[in-house]
């Protein structure tokens, strides 16, 4: 689940790595929270997709 705390810390990471380089454990952090994140993305893209119906209907004249 995509948190406002899991989007700061990732933000404040992309941040830092940006301006001043970012240690081995914070290159560690910030990969495992990029996994979580884009975990609950597909996720989140899975039950749109699996919540689509697609309905054929014909014109009648």
């Amino acid at each position: 689940m995509i948190t406002p705390e899991l989007l700061a810390r990732i933000n404040e990471l992309a941040r830092k790595k940006r301006t001043v380089g970012l240690t081995e454990e914070e290159l560690a952090e910030q990969k495992g929270l990029y996994k979580i994140y884009l975990a609950a993305i597909r996720e989140q893209m899975t039950n749109l997709l699996d919540s689509i119906e697609i309905v054929d209907v014909e014109v009648k004249k």
